[in-house]
């Protein structure tokens, strides 16, 4: 009697839907980097060190995916450069008092075989604006893939009074390194 009852729950246990209906994507720190690039006469980028960057589906469309990232605005450096002490002031990020860079989106639109617009919200310097990161998605194998991508701004649209006449945009250029830990495959439109 013992043996069939084991063998019941074992079936169905065997026959429970997977867990896992959904793609699971993981960002891979070490081999991403998030960037504060000047655009102006003399265009230089800096590095953000802290910051993390999720990932999430709610389906197995493309298209049903929301990327959140967050970035500590005091960790901008640029090696020995004074640019980057610089940009960390009152007059750009206003670090001492506005401590997060974010980008949270909410609607993703498929535009080519491999691009994708992120269509959310830019948030810096306490200021949150409609923004629209234009992604690529290269290099990528069935699971691993890196995900490149720029948020553009103006400077004036946040409240930055630095030297308009040198620096009057700027970009937050995020390059991920993402693997699909669990789930099915993700569905793209083709072109």
């Amino acid at each position: 009697m013992r043996l069939p009852a084991i063998c019941l729950i074992a079936s169905a246990l065997l026959c429970l839907p997977s867990r896992a209906q959904v793609p699971v994507f993981q960002v891979t720190p070490v081999q991403s980097s998030v960037r504060f690039n000047v655009r102006s006469s003399k265009p230089m980028s800096c590095d953000f060190d802290k910051w993390t960057a999720n990932l999430t589906f709610s389906s197995r469309d493309a298209t049903s995916g929301m990327l959140d990232v967050e970035i500590q605005a005091a960790s901008l450096h640029n090696g020995t450069s004074p640019m980057s002490e610089k940009l960390k002031g009152k007059d750009f990020l206003n670090v001492d008092q506005d401590q997060v860079i974010s980008f949270k989106s909410n609607k993703v639109v498929q535009t080519g075989k491999t691009t994708f617009d992120l269509v959310g919200t830019f948030t810096m310097r306490g200021i949150s604006k409609p923004a629209t990161l234009n992604l690529e998605i290269a290099d990528q194998t069935k699971t691993v893939g890196y995900v490149q991508g720029i948020v553009p701004f103006e400077y004036k649209d946040y409240g930055m009074t630095g030297d308009s006449r040198a620096y009057d945009h700027g970009e937050i250029d995020i390059n991920l390194k993402v693997d699909q830990v669990s789930g099915p495959d993700l569905i793209r439109k083709r072109f």
